[in-house]
């Protein structure tokens, strides 16, 4: 007799959460952002165009409601210097964020290659949970922005 297919599983009673903490929350939604940063940096160093495309609901010509696949505005997160190099800020929503008990905003990169690696550093210090009290500071003050 032939073993059952089910018998070669194992089972168990694990629950999946049913929403992630403010905290976790926060952290993914930054994270998800340093992705599309590091993408839009490899990007521009190739030479190619980065583009993520949402659905969007528009009026067409005949007043007619439709769905359609557009670009989302995406936007760097870095600029030039005076100097000549590159300063990268992080944000958080349209809060920038204080990166450091200073308060200073902003990090001094020399080019691209480095610009994607100090991102990619920024990602581990947010699963780390190192900037932890900068995002809860733009939070409370984003939010704030919504209270009637």
């Amino acid at each position: 007799m032939a073993t059952s297919i089910l018998s070669t599983f194992r089972f168990t009673t694990a629950k999946k959460t049913v929403q992630l903490s403010p905290v976790q929350s926060r952290r993914a939604k930054l994270c998800k952002k340093l992705d599309e940063q590091i993408a839009i940096a490899k990007g521009n160093q190739s030479g190619t165009l980065y583009v993520v495309n949402k659905i969007s609901t528009v009026v067409n010509a005949n007043g007619e409601e439709e769905v359609v696949e557009v670009a989302k505005r995406l936007k760097e997160w870095w600029f030039a210097t005076d100097s000549g190099k590159l300063a990268l800020t992080v944000r958080y929503g349209s809060r920038t964020l204080a990166l450091n008990a200073k308060g200073m905003t902003a990090i001094e990169v020399a080019d691209l290659d480095e610009l994607i690696t100090v991102i990619g550093k920024l990602k581990v210090a947010v699963d780390a949970g190192e900037l932890d009290a900068a995002m809860d500071v733009a939070s409370v003050s984003l939010r704030k922005g919504f209270a009637h």
